[in-house]
Parts: C-alpha cells; structure tokens; sequence
C-alpha cells in the first residue's frame, strides 16, 4: 500500500483489510463509495433478505434456496454501494464538515460528481440483473423499495429519525426474500420486516453516536441525539421489539409448535442474547465503542439466520 493510498483510508475502515491492501490507487476513490472497504453495511442490508429466504424455507420444510441466497449476497453489494454514491453525491457538502467524513471522496475531491454518477448507475444496473433473476412479483416488490431509497438520505435534514426511513429500506429484503420462493407476501415475512426495521433503528442510532457533536454543529439530526442521555432505553426499546416480532415470526411459521421449532429458536435466543450485550455496552460509549457494536450486529443477524435456517434443512 502506498503513502497516498495509506493517508486515504478513511477512518471507519480497517487500514489491514484485504480489499484495501488488493486495491490499486487508481480504484481507491471507487471502492470509497461503494463501501467496499466498510462491509459491515451490506452485511447488515443482506441479513433480512437472508431471513426472509430462511422464513419462507422453514415455512415448506426445507432449508433456504441456496440460488437464492447467493443473488441476495450480490445484490446487497451492489446495490449499497449504488445506494452509498446516491447519498454521498448529495451529501457532498454536509460530509465536508464531520470529521469522519469529510476524508470521503467527493468531499475531498479525490473523485468528481459525473464520475460518482456514472459509477452509481452502473452499479444500480448490475443490482437490476440480480433481481431479474427473481420471480415477476419479487421484480415489482423490489422496484417499489426505490422511492424509499431515494428520500433517504434527505431525512436527516427534516426529521430526527432518519434511522426509521433507513430502516423502512434496510429491511425490504424480509420481505424480497419469502417473494423469491413464493411470489406472495404472508403475515410471517411482514413481521420479520418489522423485527428488522426495529433492529435497523437501534443499530443505525448506535452508529450515529459516532458523529454527535458533529452532526449538531453542521445541522444533521439522528436519533442519536434524540435519544442524548438515554440511549441505553432508545436502542433498547427498538432492540427488544427486533426480538419479540422476530420471535413471532419463527412461531408463526411453525405453527407454535416448539419442539419442531427447538433450533430456530436457540438462534433466536442468541440473537437476543447479542442484542442484549449490545445494551450493556452502549450508554456513554466513545466513538470507537459505537463503531465496534455496530459491526457486531452482522454476528446477530447470521445467528438469527443460522438459527431458522438450520431448522428448514433439519426438516
């Protein structure tokens, strides 16, 4: 890695990744945008969809679609880093005066508008691909997740709780996922969208601790700030509704019978358990505490995962 390449990691990466040290200077600003050496965001945009495949799964007896799961890997690369250039094209100027960010290519100029453009949608057309792939009613669930991924990135001039709207499309794939197997909604999947959506606020709360005394000065509002002084009840009221409508999802699906339930529910309760962690670590963390948790949420989705989908391929 280069002296320029290494002044421009910014700080919420792993300097010692393997994308980092495999990426040319050339690419830096490119990989920068997509997120692609911050990965903790597409995990975190997979694992509803990953649930959702799971749910729909051990709904017919059976493990998740193994295809299926594959295109939700790539699609969630894809269409986060598409997603991340949209916001910091329009964020361009707000990221300029956070410290964490301003290092960001547009801000810093390493990378210009028309370029980010053009790279954005070329990386919405590959994410277009993947969901072709899907059944007719997945393509339109898919397409109408679009409006929402469009406001976003405008709400935290608005309102406070821009976390809720990134949680409104965070958590599509619950649903995207029980589609591709079903070509239908059911109430199972629509609570599984609910768990995440409580989940996505209280992680997303949890990351923007990170920028607080920033985001006041600069005008950007979040739920951290809502929450100043409480966190500890904010995240935990959210988090606890993430495992109780997740929980009522898995016993739906199954029937309320526990027995055949046994191993969705022990992922379910180490999800929990994880959640639970996360609570007695978070009131009055520093920036470096918040950024650790928030990546550790991609350990609890894969437990929750893992859990139900353990439970289909048991049968």
């Amino acid at each position: 890695m280069s002296a320029a390449h290494e002044r421009s990691v910014l700080p919420d990466a792993r300097p010692a990744s393997l994308v980092l040290r495999l990426t040319p200077d050339f690419a830096l600003p490119f990989v920068q945008l997509a997120r692609l050496d911050r990965p903790a965001g597409w995990q975190l945009l997979l694992a509803p969809c990953w649930q959702g495949a799971a749910l729909a799964g051990l709904a017919l007896h059976r493990g998740p679609n193994l295809w299926h799961l594959f295109l939700f890997l790539v699609g969630s690369i894809v269409m986060r880093g598409a997603g991340c250039t949209y916001n910091d094209i329009l964020d361009r100027k707000l990221d300029a005066g956070v410290e964490r960010t301003r290092g960001r290519p547009l801000p810093s100029g390493r990378v210009g508008v028309k370029a980010a453009a053009v790279f954005m949608v070329a990386l919405s057309f590959s994410g277009l691909a993947v969901l072709l792939q899907f059944n007719p009613f997945s393509i339109l669930l898919g397409i109408a997740s679009l409006g929402i991924v469009a406001v976003y990135p405008l709400m935290k001039r608005v309102t406070s709780w821009p976390q809720a709207v990134l949680g409104l499309a965070f958590s599509w794939g619950a649903l995207m996922g029980w589609a591709g197997v079903f070509g239908s909604l059911a109430l199972a999947p629509v609570l599984l969208y609910f768990a995440a959506f409580s989940w996505t606020i209280g992680y997303d709360t949890i990351y923007a601790v990170q920028d607080s005394r920033d985001d006041a000065i600069v005008g950007i509002r979040s739920t951290a700030r809502l929450f100043a002084g409480h966190t500890r009840l904010g995240v935990g009221i959210f988090y606890g509704a993430a495992a109780l409508l997740s929980l009522a999802a898995i016993l739906l699906v199954g029937a309320m019978d526990f027995r055949r339930l046994a191993i969705a529910l022990v992922g379910w309760l180490a999800y929990a358990a994880h959640l639970g962690w996360q609570l007695s670590q978070v009131e009055g963390a520093d920036a470096a505490t918040a950024l650790r948790l928030f990546r550790s949420n991609r350990d609890a989705g894969l437990l929750l995962f893992a859990g139900i989908a353990a439970q289909g391929w048991a049968g």
